[in-house]
């Protein structure tokens, strides 16, 4: 990415005396998106790095950030949210909305994006997660660990049959009977849905759901948080989007849950070398995990 040279005496000079929208997207190719919104914003990029850009526009006020992971079918958007001049003003927002009855999270001098920030997390009632923040450095060398990314499955071959796929992530709703034919999806991908508090039977409940609308060897791609060891009762104060995550059960839990729904071929297919977080003496890791529906693959 040596050929793409960010702009930081531009950055450096930039005002934060107004509220700037933020807005935060994943991007499968990050090279080809900070060449594409240089051009399209019509000016440099203000931060670079190898897993995160960024860009400052004086008018309109906006501070967009790029991820680099691939999309799921629920779209690009990581999170949105806006950048306060100070504390005062943070404080101030973060009050109003706590009156006002909503729930709100707060970080303070946390790490993330290379920069540090102090910040506060809600949720829209469409489960999309907003950041209010302001900037306290921004010029670490380092990425930090305040926030985790929301991901989405790996890219499919160039050359791979178009598949039918429904995806789930942490936040939406999931529905009492998804509007979808039985066994009619070749792929379902779920990100964070068992990090939900949720019943024994409600997860029976979801996992018999997504059966009925798999085809024979369907497959099921799981991306969540688990955890070593049982947490307990310990409560969960995780940062930034994770903070979304409601419980984080053992990686043993989950491929026992989907054994016993019926799944067959499950897989853990990727565990993080390191804890992504710990809780107590806990570590919290990064897994996927994979499944498939019984039967024989019909024709993709």
């Amino acid at each position: 990415m040596s050929s793409i040279a960010p702009a930081d005496a531009q950055a450096s000079q930039q005002s934060s005396a107004a509220i700037r929208f933020h807005l935060s997207l994943n991007v499968a190719n990050l090279e080809r998106s900070v060449a594409f919104f240089q051009a399209f914003l019509g000016q440099a990029v203000s931060k670079l790095r190898d897993d995160y850009a960024k860009f400052e526009l004086e008018n309109p006020p906006l501070v967009l950030s790029l991820e680099p992971h691939a999309a799921s079918p629920g779209g690009n958007l990581n999170h949105l949210g806006f950048r306060l001049p100070d504390s005062a003003a943070l404080v101030e927002m973060q009050r109003r909305l706590e009156l006002a009855g909503m729930s709100t999270r707060r970080e303070e001098g946390v790490e993330c994006c290379y920069a540090r920030q102090t910040k506060f997390w809600v949720h829209d009632p469409d489960g999309n997660l907003w950041e209010v923040y302001t900037l306290d450095d921004d010029h670490l060398e380092h990425r930090g660990q305040g926030e985790l990314a929301a991901t989405a499955a790996d890219d499919a071959p160039a050359d791979a049959p178009a598949l039918s796929v429904w995806a789930h992530r942490l936040g939406e709703k999931f529905p009492t009977r998804l509007p979808i034919l039985d066994h009619t999806v070749d792929r379902i991908n779920l990100q964070g849905t068992f990090n939900e508090r949720l019943e024994r039977c409600e997860q029976s409940r979801r996992l018999a759901e997504l059966l009925r609308v798999l085809k024979p060897a369907g497959e099921v791609h799981l991306h969540m948080l688990t955890s070593n060891q049982p947490l307990g009762d310990q409560p969960l104060r995780l940062p930034g989007p994770a903070a979304a995550v409601q419980v984080v059960p053992t990686t043993a839990e989950v491929l026992a849950l989907f054994v016993e729904a019926g799944f067959v071929d499950v897989q853990l297919t990727h565990l993080a070398g390191s804890a992504c977080f710990h809780a107590g003496d806990c570590q919290l890791r990064e897994t996927r995990i994979a499944a498939e529906a019984p039967g024989q693959a019909t024709n993709r």
